[in-house]
Parts: structure tokens; C-alpha cells; sequence
């Protein structure tokens, strides 16, 4: 199986299975020197991992990860960092009913045309659980563009049909914790953890939208033209399990816009080049301009519900499929932490190449 890894100089390879032995990632392309703070790194997992609150799926993973190789007395040493992490409560007979079936909606038909050799304990492969890796080499690359200034947060802004009406330059970004749905409107993350629980209660499942805001990104990051900086971007949360939509700065709303409405005039504030308004979402030509790089996830329901659903067997014969094990009525509260990780793994990789573009004489 290819396309397991991720980046170019800052690159990373996963690996593992939902019902495994463990998950884990190889990090390499790290630079040397850099201080590698092993409880950020797990507070990134721990909100990410399932069984945090009644909203998400109840399987009970500690997700504690070890770091194998590539540090040393606390630093990176510039080899590759190997980080594991080993599941504990997979219970595999939850998918017994599957092993000839294929879920409406799920990888099961795709992997097994494809492979053949389908592995249906909880997905295999496929399963959202390997994102726990990706936010185990997530986390370096925060702690690389926290040296640097680089913010980057995530948060809730749709569940459904409710959303917050705020723009983020209204929100405050330490409440995103607050609340178990991570939207930082607190009034909006009450009707949306309702509207959770009543989806779960009915046995069903529910999509939303995450919101990302990278601020006090330097200038000149991406690099024309098939890896444009939005367009890794793109790539990068796309990648994530039930992501269906992108958009970043004004996206499909700039449509409905004139070019003198849409264009981001520049003006000298104190010496510092800014835009009066910024519809390109701090991206411009695929590189970055210096203001704050914007974007949208769409996440689709949850595939696995618990009703009978009409489908078919390896052998192509109609049969009956019904959810069982324990999922996510909503997969956006706990995609936060990974779309966050997504978006640092690009920019700490275009960071690193654009530190190698210019020749210093």
C-alpha cells in the first residue's frame, strides 16, 4: 500500500491498524536542537483520543505514546523520530458481522476491489484512529512554529444545520476548550452538544464544519505552482477521514462578489506591508502574505449507524448491514486537535523549504 506518507522535507510516515497491535508515525526531516516537550505532545493526543465525553465514541484508549528514537536529553538530534502508540480496548468481535459485508458509505468495498486482503476489524487501515499518529508528529511541528510565532487553531463553527454567526476575529480562542463540541461561541456549542445527543439517542450520526485560523505566519511560505501553499493545504485536510469540502479566505462565497468588491488593497502600516481587507486568506499566488491564513473543513455523518441498512456481500448478494462497536455520533469535536496537526505538518514543511530557496551571499 502506497501513499502512507506525508511532506517533502518535513515528512512524516504512519503506520498501524484501528485493531492492531499499535498505531504510530516516523518523523523525519526534523531539525536537530529543537526541545521536544513530551507532555504538549501527549495534551495534543489526550484531545484527540476517544472516550473524552459523552459526545464521542466511548472506546477507552489512553493513547499514551512513546518516543522510540531521534531524541535525546530532551532535544531532537535530527534523525528520524519514531513515536508508538498501543491500542488497548479494540474489541474485534464487533466487526465479526462484517468480515463478508461491505457498509454503505465506508471503505470496506473500495479496499477490498482494490486489496483484496481487507482487514474489517474497526476499519483496519482506513479507520480515523490512525490520525493519532499524524497528531503525535502534529504536535513537533507546533512546538518548530511556536519558535517561530506560528498559531495555529482550530475550532467548531457548524454541527448540522447550527452554526455560529461570529467571524473568528470575534471569538476568543481559549474558550475553544471549554466546552466538549470546541466551539468557542458558548451560547452555539450548548444547542450543538443538544443536538448531538439527541442524534445519538435516535441511533443516528451528524456532520459539521471546523474552522482553522494560522496567525503570524512569515511571508513567502509555499511554492508555485503544483505546491501552493493553500493548495497542500487542501490536500492535507482532505486526507482526514470524512472530510468533504475545503475552502479557504472567501472561498465560494467570493463568488458572488466584483473583483473591486473582492480585491485586498495593500498599505505601508509603520513599516509593515498589510491589506485593508483579506478575502485571499493570507494566500496569494500560493504563497503566504503575512496576514492570517483562513480555512473550512466540511466533515460528512458518520457512516456506521445503528439501523439496518440495505447493502451487499463479497459475493455481490443483497444483505443487511447494522452498525455495532462504539463510533463518533459527530466526528468534528474530536477533529479539531487533527486538523490543527494537518495544517502545522504543512507549514513546518514549507517552512523548512523556504529557509533552503534563498542563497545568502
Amino acid at each position: 500500500m502506497a501513499g502512507n506518507t506525508f511532506g517533502k522535507i518535513f515528512n512524516i510516515s504512519t503506520f498501524g491498524e484501528s485493531h492492531g497491535k499499535a498505531i504510530g508515525v516516523i518523523l523525519d526531516g526534523c531539525p536537530a536542537g529543537l526541545e521536544i516537550d513530551i507532555e504538549f505532545i501527549q495534551n495534543e493526543l489526550d484531545r484527540r483520543r476517544p472516550g473524552q465525553s459523552k459526545i464521542v465514541t466511548q472506546r477507552k484508549e489512553s493513547d499514551v505514546v512513546q518516543i522510540l528514537s531521534g531524541t535525546f536529553e530532551g532535544k531532537s538530534t535530527g534523525t528520524p523520530i519514531s513515536m508508538v502508540i498501543f491500542n488497548a480496548d479494540a474489541r474485534s468481535k464487533d466487526y465479526s458481522h462484517i468480515a463478508d459485508k461491505f457498509r454503505p458509505s465506508h471503505a470496506d468495498f473500495t479496499y477490498y476491489s482494490k486489496y483484496e486482503n481487507r482487514d474489517y476489524r474497526g476499519g483496519g487501515r482506513s479507520s480515523a484512529r490512525e490520525t493519532a499518529a499524524r497528531v503525535a508528529a502534529g504536535a513537533i511541528a507546533k512546538l518548530l512554529l511556536k519558535k517561530e510565532g506560528v498559531e495555529v487553531n482550530a475550532y467548531v463553527s457548524q454541527v448540522g444545520a447550527i452554526s455560529t454567526s461570529k467571524k473568528y476575529a470575534d471569538l476568543d480562542f481559549s474558550k475553544i476548550e471549554d466546552t466538549p463540541v470546541r466551539c468557542p461561541d458558548l451560547e452555539v456549542a450548548e444547542e450543538m452538544i443538544t443536538h448531538i445527543k439527541a442524534i445519538r439517542k435516535a441511533g443516528d450520526t451528524i456532520g459539521g464544519v471546523v474552522d482553522c485560523v494560522i496567525q503570524n505566519c512569515p511571508i513567502g511560505l509555499g511554492e508555485p505552482a503544483f505546491d501552493k501553499l493553500h493548495a497542500d493545504l487542501a490536500k492535507a485536510m482532505l486526507s482526514i477521514n470524512a472530510c468533504k469540502g475545503f475552502e479557504y479566505g472567501s472561498g465560494f462565497e467570493g463568488v458572488t462578489m466584483k473583483g473591486s468588491e473582492h480585491n485586498d488593497i495593500f498599505k505601508n502600516v509603520n513599516g509593515k506591508i498589510v491589506t485593508e481587507t483579506n478575502y485571499s486568506g493570507g494566500i496569494q499566488g500560493g504563497i503566504s502574505n503575512g496576514m492570517d491564513i483562513y480555512f473550512r473543513c466540511a466533515f460528512k455523518p458518520v457512516a456506521t449507524i445503528v439501523s439496518s441498512q440495505d447493502s451487499i456481500n463479497k459475493a455481490g448478494e443483497s444483505s443487511a448491514v447494522t452498525g455495532k462497536g462504539r463510533h463518533d455520533p459527530c466526528v468534528v469535536p474530536r477533529a479539531v486537535p487533527i486538523v490543527e496537526a494537518m495544517a502545522a505538518l504543512v507549514l513546518a514543511d514549507h517552512y523548512l523549504r523556504n529557509r533552503s530557496a534563498k542563497v545568502e551571499f
